[in-house]
C-alpha cells in the first residue's frame, strides 16, 4: 500500500530533522530524492560508528561502510550528487523540480534564497510545487540566525525550563525532540497543502520551525496557572498536581498514574493506608497538593517493601495504571516492537544481511488496508544517478560522465 505513490519529493536535507521528513515521507511510498553534494554529501555520512562489510567498527575501514547514524535516517530514499553552486547544477535542479510535487530543505535560512533556489524560483517553474522548510527558529524573526542546533533549541524554547528535578538544574529531553517532533508537523501540513492543492491547484510554502514547535507543546498543560500559582515549574518523575510519578522497589522502578479522587481511593485501599484516607489533613484534591510531598513519602515506604512483580499486580489487581521502569537493551529485545514493526532490523542497500546490532526505527501506526511499503536500506553517495537522471532527464551514460567531470554530479 503506497497512499504517496504518486507523489515525488526533491530533498536538500542534512544531518536529522530534513532526513527524518524525507524518510516519513517514504514510508507513505513517495518516491524521495536526497540531493547531496558531490564527493561529500550529507555531513552525517562521516560521523560514526559504520557498518559494512566487517560489521560494525568505530572508523570507516571500507568504501562501502555507511554510517549507522545515516542508515537509521535514509531509508526508502533515493541518493543523487548534485553541486547546486553550479549554474547547470541549479539548472538539473530547476528541471527535476518541475517533475516534482514537493521540495523540503533544512539549510541554514537563507541558504536555498543564495542559490536562486527558493521557493519563488521554484514556483517559477512549477505554480504548484509545495516546498516546506525547517529551521531552527524559522525563516523570519530575531531569532532566525542563532545557532539551531536541538541542545540550543530546547533551551531557548523553554522546555528545559519545566525538565528535571525540582531542586536541580534544567535538563534536557534525552532525545533530539525538537529535531524529530518538527518533521512530523512538517509531514502533516505537507499532506494538508496537497490536498489544498487537490483543491485550488496552487502550492504554497511552508515554514516549520523548531522552537516553535516545541514552545506550542509545552502550553498543552496550565503552564500559565503553574507560574500565577507560583508551584514549582520542574517535577522531575512525578506530577506536578498529585501522587502521580516514580517510586523505588526492592529490586527497580515503577511509574503510577493517580489522577483521580477514585483512584487515590484505590490506591491507598490496596496499601492498606486506610489511615490517610481517614486523615482530614488529606481530604479533598487542594490538601492532597499541598501536601504531596508528605503523602509520596508515605506511599514509598510502603511500595519499598515490594518487588517490581509484587508491586505492580498489587496496583492492577486494584485498577492503578502502573508500569516498570525498563532499559533500552530491554526494550530492543522485547518482540512486542519486532511484531508491530516500530523496530526493525537495519540495512544497507544492496545488502540482504542485517547491520550486526542494528536498528531503525519503524512506522509507529498499522492501517487496516494494507502494509505500508517495505523500504530499501540506506544508499551510498550518488547511487541512483543513473536511475534518476536518465528517468527523469534523459541524460545517458556519455552526458554523465561529463558532468561528473566536471563536478556538477
Amino acid at each position: 500500500m503506497k497512499p504517496l505513490g504518486d507523489i515525488r519529493v526533491l530533498s536538500v536535507t542534512v544531518f536529522l530533522a530534513g532526513p527524518f521528513l524525507s524518510m516519513t515521507l517514504a514510508r507513505f511510498g513517495a518516491d524521495v530524492i536526497k540531493i547531496e553534494m558531490p564527493g561529500v554529501g550529507d555531513p552525517v555520512r562521516n560521523v560514526g560508528p559504520y557498518a559494512g562489510p566487517n560489521g560494525v567498527t568505530s572508523d570507516r575501514e571500507t568504501k562501502e561502510d555507511l554510517s549507522i547514524r545515516f542508515l537509521q535516517r535514509s531509508e526508502g530514499v533515493k541518493s543523487v550528487t548534485l553541486n547546486l553552486k553550479d549554474p547547470d547544477g541549479r539548472r538539473m535542479f530547476l528541471e527535476l523540480a518541475k517533475q516534482s510535487d514537493v521540495v523540503i530543505e533544512n539549510l541554514s535560512p537563507g541558504s536555498m534564497t543564495r542559490l536562486g533556489l527558493n521557493y519563488e524560483d521554484v514556483a517559477a517553474v512549477n505554480p504548484g510545487i509545495v516546498y516546506c522548510s525547517i529551521a531552527g527558529n524559522g525563516q523570519t524573526g530575531p531569532y532566525k540566525d542563532l545557532p539551531a542546533h536541538d541542545h540550543q533549541i530546547q533551551a531557548m524554547s523553554g522546555i528545559m525550563d519545566m525538565n528535571g528535578d525540582p531542586d536541580g538544574p534544567p535538563t534536557r529531553i534525552g532525545v533530539f525532540v525538537g529535531d524529530l517532533v518538527t518533521p512530523l508537523y512538517a509531514a502533516y501540513s505537507i499532506l494538508g497543502a496537497l490536498r489544498l492543492k487537490d483543491q485550488t491547484g496552487k502550492g504554497q510554502y511552508l515554514d516549520a520551525s523548531m522552537i516553535d514547535t516545541l514552545a506550542s507543546m509545552m502550553f498543552m498543560e496550565p503552564m500559565e496557572h503553574i507560574l500565577h500559582e507560583g508551584l514549582p515549574v520542574r517535577a522531575g518523575n512525578n506530577s506536578r498536581s498529585d501522587v502521580t510519578g516514580l517510586y523505588r522497589l526492592k529490586d527497580g522502578d515503577i511509574i503510577i498514574t493517580v489522577g483521580s479522587k477514585v483512584r487515590w481511593t484505590r490506591l491507598c485501599e490496596a496499601l492498606g493506608a486506610e489511615k490517610i484516607l481517614e486523615n482530614p489533613r488529606y481530604a479533598t484534591d487542594g490538601d492532597r497538593v499541598t501536601h504531596v510531598e508528605e503523602l509520596r513519602a508515605a506511599l514509598q515506604t510502603r511500595l519499598g517493601d515490594f518487588t517490581c512483580a509484587e508491586g505492580i499486580e498489587c496496583l492492577s489487581n486494584a485498577d492503578i495504571p502502573v508500569a516498570q521502569v525498563r532499559t533500552l537493551p530491554e526494550v530492543m529485545e522485547d518482540t512486542h516492537f519486532r511484531d508491530r514493526g516500530s523496530l526493525k532490523p537495519m540495512y544497507r542497500l544492496g545488502s540482504d544481511e542485517p547491520v550486526e546490532r542494528g536498528v531503525v526505527s519503524g512506522f509507529p501506526v498499522e492501517f487496516s488496508g494494507g502494509d505500508l511499503p517495505k523500504l530499501e536500506g540506506g544508499a551510498r553517495l550518488g547511487h541512483h544517478n543513473e536511475e534518476v537522471y536518465g528517468e527523469l532527464l534523459d541524460l545517458d551514460t556519455t552526458a554523465l560522465d561529463s558532468l561528473k567531470k566536471r563536478g556538477v554530479i
